[in-house]
């Protein structure tokens, strides 16, 4: 097929059966040529196998068609948009799969993934194109894939700089052209910074991020990466009150974030050792926290947790950021299990909507744990509803409503309750809802240095084990 794009090569094998086994009999009969028939009969048979797709590297075009592909063959549970445009006009493709593929459920979280954030670390890139073959072809054949495409809406951007991936003409381990943008902005400094001010300009593919973060209701999130191994969680950046006097800034929600990492690395059989690529790093089990790894300003997981209410970690899979096609089998084997798992943990905690006694969702309430509350208060979404990650224990979910006292609530999150669905608790308020509609609508959080003005620290940053190891090892080896 000459002309055709890589990607497509091999999904276009679909299209032939019903069209030549008759004429592979007819053929066969013609010419009372019996081993004619069978033999081409016996290749079709081999056409499932190799209708898969395959462990290369897909460009632009191959990927789209790919996508495209599979969006028209798996049409009632993917969605295929675009959420913009690279500096060059190429689209940033989105694949969404689901049960629901098209708009959000009441009660179904919305996780997502994405990958090529830089250009030249090309691994999580191929693992997306290959996680979505593998969900939508497991669909009604495994139990967990399908209870996880019923339960919850997936979102897959397998590129988020495609024209750094274009731009990389000779693949290096360690740095290529097309790490940056065609602007030559580093897209993971490129975000609002909650902790210093970031004076840079704000380029085209970050801003389709941005905007899409303000279209869905994300819940979990992980950002693929290369050049290490090992999994890094917030903040990527900090101030004395997330602790950095210490050597690391932590999150109010750190136990979570610890956790999350430690679910992907520790079914990562390389990850989980600790500092595969010998880049004098202590990944204790194959997590970090970002800062104390290294301060980074503008990064797009501190940004998401932040101002999108998505808890988000930073995956890096590879010690080489553009390994050999022929090793792209070997990563998705140590990836796949992984990546199914992180998913899942979408699932953890509490969810449910607020309503007022007339039973009226109510959007834009302050719904956040007591004694874990973020510098921008998490709400509910339009339709009322809350997502919190949360550990098995006992907690007092806090949910203000201006010009009323704050409501209370106890909650207790029972050991094993991850059942592909977190535990559901909805809440009515003692009141009816006459609302402010200036106050209530207009929850924004300004995008300024939220947190240069704290001095005190948080219970979330006081010392543990596992960090106190870190810092002495940031100390003496960094």
């Amino acid at each position: 097929m000459e002309g055709t794009p890589p990607g497509l090569r091999v999904l276009r094998l679909h299209s032939f059966p019903k069209v030549l086994l008759p004429t592979c009999t007819f053929l066969g009969n013609w010419g009372n040529n019996m081993d004619f028939a069978r033999l081409c009969i016996g290749l079709l048979l081999l056409l499932p196998l190799a209708a898969a797709l395959d462990f290369r590297y897909h460009h632009q075009d191959a990927m789209e068609a790919y996508l495209k592909s599979v969006a028209h063959n798996y049409s009632s549970v993917t969605h295929l948009h675009s959420i913009g445009e690279s500096v060059k006009g190429r689209n940033l493709w989105v694949l969404v799969v689901g049960r629901f593929p098209r708009e959000h459920r009441v009660g179904i979280p919305e996780f997502k993934y994405m990958a090529n954030m830089h250009g030249d670390e090309t691994v999580g890139r191929e693992l997306m194109l290959h996680l979505i073959d593998y969900l939508v072809t497991n669909d009604g054949k495994d139990p967990e894939i399908t209870q996880l495409i019923n339960s919850t809406r997936i979102h897959i951007l397998p590129s988020m700089n495609p024209d750094g991936f274009e731009a990389v003409k000779k693949p290096d381990c360690f740095y290529s052209v097309g790490r940056e943008n065609s602007n030559y902005y580093d897209l993971n400094r490129n975000f609002p910074d909650a902790f210093e001010y970031n004076n840079v300009s704000t380029q085209p593919e970050t801003k389709a991020v941005m905007e899409w973060l303000k279209t869905e209701t994300f819940v979990l999130s992980a950002n693929l990466h290369g050049g290490a191994v090992v999994a890094s969680y917030p903040f990527d950046n900090g101030v004395p009150a997330t602790g950095t006097l210490h050597h690391r800034s932590l999150t109010p929600d750190d136990d979570v974030f610890q956790y999350l990492a430690h679910t992907y690395a520790s079914r990562n059989p390389n990850m989980k050792t600790g500092n595969q690529c010998k880049n004098i790093m202590n990944s204790r089990n194959g997590i970090i926290n970002g800062y104390s790894w290294y301060p980074l300003k503008g990064g797009m997981q501190d940004y998401n947790y932040i101002w999108a209410q998505c808890f988000e970690i930073t995956l890096e899979l590879s010690c080489c950021k553009y390994p050999r096609e022929e090793k792209l089998l070997f990563f998705w084997n140590d990836n796949k299990h992984s990546l199914i798992e992180y998913m899942k943990q979408v699932h953890l905690g509490v969810k449910g909507q607020v309503f007022d006694q007339n039973k009226n969702p109510l959007p834009h309430v302050i719904v956040e744990i007591q004694d874990r509350k973020h510098i921008c208060p998490y709400r509910t979404n339009k339709f009322g509803e809350y997502y919190l990650l949360l550990l098995p224990g006992s907690y007092t979910i806090n949910v203000t409503v201006p010009g009323h006292d704050p409501y209370l609530t106890k909650v207790i999150i029972p050991e094993n309750s991850q059942k592909f669905s977190a535990l559901k608790k909805d809440i009515v308020l003692p009141f009816r809802g006459q609302w402010n509609p200036v106050l209530i609508s207009n929850p924004s959080c300004p995008t300024d240095p939220l947190y240069s003005h704290l001095s005190s620290s948080s219970p979330a940053t006081k010392s543990s084990l596992l960090l106190f190891v870190l810092c002495l090892f940031h100390i003496f080896f960094k």
